[in-house]
């Protein structure tokens, strides 16, 4: 009994096997394309802290710790070593703020932007009795440009050069930002540009200052349409002190705008992840302690899609149109990952298994059939030996086979639904056995 049970077991097995096989092959296929587990760390690159950028990035850590995974937040000096983080191969920079106007996809490849974030206001400041409404009147004049190899400095040459100003035009200073209040109120300098938020404690002297204006510009639309990464942004009259009336006129600004960017590898899941922390931090303007919000952002405006030196990548695409993934709606961020991999594992296997499952018990009716057709051919074989033959020595043999044969078949596993079948081949090795009996029966 055990004997045949372990023998329909093998056969219900060798029938199961091809779709096993199938399913193993798909499971190895997809395997190919699912994602490795996302890792439980990354690092951003920010300036030092108490700059804009390294607010913005610890309030994203605390977002992506509430989903476990850690942010750690490297400290350079500004954009320009946020760039060079990226560059560097070795780096194990994921993710950096960079300010516009620096660099393109063209100059640095292999990364993608998140979105733009928030503003960068760049601020031209003069004093002096002269009304200076456009760059062009800086042409002989003293411009402070910021520290060398700085961001600021990289972008106000950029621009000034577009202007007619430039080294051999005029006398632009390189000097640190805290120290531009010193200069222009001194008369040190004539003018100076600053790319600052407008709660920067520099860009408050500054705006306080007696004896230094802000310009209004001029050309501020012109300037937008020469340069796709700058916006035009305007003060309306006594915004910032209600009181002195400053500005004394609605004035015309200059921004750029910072953009989060990411490494083109960095596992889709943390660049989801990342983009919804920036939308959560960006969406609302930032109070100060006194209450105040920063002078341009509205709510809505940050993060951005609308890059102009990045390409926007397709997983923060798909945050800023449909929200979180479906998953992520209801379960843990880790739980919700997984399951999206197992999905993408189990439904090409799946699509295999229905159908083969469908074939297996029609392979198993053919492998149970082809053992029955295989005795009937063989009891075939017996009676072609011998049939209509007077050869004694024929008729012996074929009768041995057919002996033979029997002895297997009493002997063949069939499951019940072909008992039916079993019995027919029976009764017809006896009908066989008695046709080759019949010569020996008849008399000479």
């Amino acid at each position: 009994m055990r004997a045949k049970f372990r023998s329909q077991f093998r056969e219900a097995a060798s029938a199961a096997a091809p779709a096993v096989l199938l399913v193993l092959v798909a499971f190895w296929f997809t395997a190919q394309f699912v994602a490795p587990a996302p890792p439980k760390k990354i690092v951003i690159a920010a300036a030092r802290e108490g700059s804009p950028y390294y607010a913005a990035a610890r309030r994203y850590g605390a977002i992506l710790a509430e989903n476990g995974v850690a942010l750690e937040v490297l400290q350079t000096a500004g954009s320009l070593g946020n760039i060079a983080q990226l560059r560097a191969p070795g780096s194990p920079v994921a993710a950096a703020f960079v300010q516009g106007g620096l660099v393109t996809s063209k100059d640095l490849t292999g990364v993608r932007s998140i979105g733009r974030v928030f503003y960068e206001p760049v601020w031209v400041f003069y004093q002096g009795p002269e009304k200076l409404e456009r760059l062009t009147q800086l042409v002989g004049k003293r411009v402070l440009i910021g520290p060398t190899d700085g961001a600021t400095s990289v972008l106000a040459e950029r621009v000034l050069a577009a202007s007619g100003v430039s080294r051999n035009t005029a006398n632009l200073i390189n000097m640190e930002l805290p120290d531009y209040v010193a200069a222009l109120e001194s008369g040190q300098a004539d003018a100076g540009l600053l790319v600052l938020a407008a709660e920067a404690k520099t860009i408050r002297r500054l705006l306080a200052s007696d004896k230094v204006k802000l310009m209004n510009l001029a050309q501020a639309d012109a300037y937008v349409q020469r340069f796709p990464f700058l916006s035009r942004l305007e003060l309306k009259q006594g915004v910032l002190d209600f009181a002195k009336n400053v500005p004394p006129v609605d004035t015309a600004v200059l921004t750029t705008t910072a953009a989060l960017l990411v490494r083109e590898n960095l596992h889709p899941a943390l660049v989801n992840l990342l983009t919804q922390a920036a939308i959560s931090v960006h969406a609302q303007p930032v109070i100060d302690a006194n209450g105040e919000t920063d002078l341009f952002q509205r709510a809505g405006a940050f993060p951005s899609m609308d890059d102009q030196e990045f390409p926007l990548s397709t997983d923060a695409a798909r945050v800023y149109k449909s929200g979180p993934p479906f998953l992520q709606r209801y379960l843990p961020f880790w739980l919700a990952t997984l399951a999206d991999r197992l999905i993408v594992l189990l439904l090409p296997a799946v699509g295999i298994l229905l159908p083969a499952l469908r074939f297996a018990p029609a392979i198993y009716t053919w492998r149970v059939r082809r053992r029955i057709v295989y005795w009937y051919r063989e009891l075939k074989r017996a009676e072609a030996l011998a049939i209509g033959s007077p050869d004694e020595a024929k008729i012996d043999r074929a009768m041995h086979e057919i002996d033979r044969i029997e002895d297997a078949v009493n002997l063949l596993p069939v499951p019940l639904g072909f008992a039916n079948q079993l019995y027919d081949l029976r009764e017809h090795i006896d009908v066989v056995r008695r046709r080759l009996a019949l010569p020996r029966a008849t008399p000479a």
